[in-house]
C-alpha cells in the first residue's frame, strides 16, 4: 500500500521498533505540518492509506473529496479532528483504537510535572536566573495541598496515584462511574461541584473533549477558585468555554495555569495571550510527545494498517464502509 504519514516533526517515526511493520509498503512521511487544503491534497494524491499523529492535522470533507486514491485512515484515540460523515460518503474507513485500558503515563507524568512547575515557579525563576537574578518569589509545596480530579479515568487515576505519594490529599469529580471507581479506590468524591473547585488548591483536567463536554468548565466554576489555586489542562483546551481561562486568570480566581494545549494548534509566534501572563506555565502539546508513548501508540496504528492491508480491518469506526466495500 501507498501509506503517507503526517507530522512527524522530529522524523521520530523512522526510529522506532514498531516502524518495522510497514516493511514492504510505500511510505512517505511528512515532517512539517501543512493545513491549506490544495497543498494537503496534492501531497496525498496517491496515498491509500493515511496515518495520523493524533489531532494534528484537520482531516476536513473539502480534503477527502480531493483524495479519490484514498481507503483508510489510520490512528489512535478520539477524533475531534476528523469528518467521520465524510470519510463515510468518500469510501474511506477510518480505524481508530480507543486504547481503553492503555493509561497514557506519558500524560499524566506531564501533569504532574506542570504542577510541580507553577507551583515551585520553576520557569520563571530558571527565566529569572539566566537574566541575572537571583531567586525572584516564593512557590508552594504539594504536601497536605488538595489535589482536584475531574474525571477519575486512566490519565486522571494515574495523576491521583501521583499526588497521594506526594502526600496530598484527593478530591475528585466526575461521572457516576468516575466518582463510584474513586470511591473504590479511597478517594474523597467532592459534595458537589461547587465544592469541587472550591476546595482544590490544584485542580487537573482529565475529560474527553465531545460535543456534550465541550465548554463544560465555565468562568463561574473557575471564579470558585482560591486565590492561590492552581487550574491545569492537559486534556483539551475546549473544555473550557471561550475565553473563560482568560478572564479568571485577569480576575485573580485562580491565581494560576498550567497548560498543555489551546484550542487553535499549533500556537506559532509566541502572541497567544496566554503565553505572555506571568502566572502561566505552559508547553506545547507534549503530553504524548515521548519515545515510549510513541512506540505503544504507532504500534496499534501501524497494526489497523495492516490488518486493512489483510482484509482483516480492526477498530472500526464508520464499519459500513467495509461492508459496502466486501459487498461491491
Amino acid at each position: 500500500m501507498r501509506i503517507a504519514l503526517l507530522d512527524d516533526y522530529f522524523d521520530t517515526l523512522r526510529t522506532l521498533p514498531c516502524f518495522e511493520k510497514l516493511q514492504g509498503h510505500d511510505v512517505t512521511v511528512w515532517n512539517d505540518h501543512e493545513q491549506d487544503v490544495e497543498r494537503l491534497a496534492e501531497r496525498l494524491a496517491d496515498a491509500e492509506a493515511l496515518v495520523l499523529f493524533r489531532e494534528r492535522t484537520k482531516i476536513s470533507a473539502d480534503l477527502l473529496e480531493r483524495l479519490p486514491n484514498l481507503k483508510l485512515i489510520s490512528q489512535r484515540s478520539v477524533y475531534p479532528h476528523v469528518d467521520v460523515e465524510a470519510c463515510t460518503a468518500n469510501g474511506v474507513l477510518l480505524c481508530s483504537n480507543m486504547h481503553s485500558g492503555t493509561p497514557s503515563f506519558a500524560a499524566a507524568e506531564l501533569t504532574f510535572g506542570l504542577i510541580l512547575a507553577a507551583m515551585r515557579q520553576i520557569p520563571q525563576q530558571m527565566a529569572a536566573l539566566q537574566a541575572g537574578q537571583w531567586q525572584i518569589g516564593v512557590g508552594h509545596t504539594m504536601r497536605d495541598k488538595t489535589l482536584g480530579i475531574w474525571s477519575y479515568g486512566r490519565i486522571g487515576k494515574a495523576v491521583a496515584n501521583y499526588g497521594k505519594a506526594f502526600g496530598m490529599n484527593l478530591l475528585v469529580w466526575g461521572g457516576e462511574n468516575s466518582c463510584a471507581q474513586a470511591d473504590e479506590d479511597g478517594f474523597k468524591v467532592a459534595a458537589s461541584r461547587q465544592s469541587f473547585f472550591e476546595d482544590s488548591d490544584v485542580m487537573s483536567l482529565h475529560i474527553r473533549l465531545h460535543p456534550r463536554t465541550r465548554g463544560i468548565v465555565k468562568l463561574s466554576d473557575l471564579q470558585n477558585m482560591k486565590p492561590n489555586s492552581l487550574l491545569v489542562n492537559t486534556s483539551r483546551a475546549g473544555l473550557i468555554e471561550e475565553g473563560a481561562l482568560i478572564a479568571a486568570l485577569e480576575g485573580g480566581r485562580p491565581g494560576m495555569a498550567a497548560i498543555d494545549v489551546f484550542e487553535e494548534e499549533p500556537v506559532i509566534g509566541g502572541n497567544h495571550p496566554l503565553l505572555k501572563m506571568p502566572n502561566v506555565v505552559a508547553t506545547p502539546h507534549i503530553g504524548f510527545v515521548s519515545h515510549e508513548e510513541y512506540e505503544l501508540q504507532f504500534s496499534d496504528t501501524f497494526d489497523q494498517v495492516i490488518a486493512y492491508a489483510d482484509r482483516a480491518p480492526v477498530h472500526m469506526v464508520n464499519p459500513e464502509v467495509w461492508e459496502d466495500f466486501q459487498a461491491g
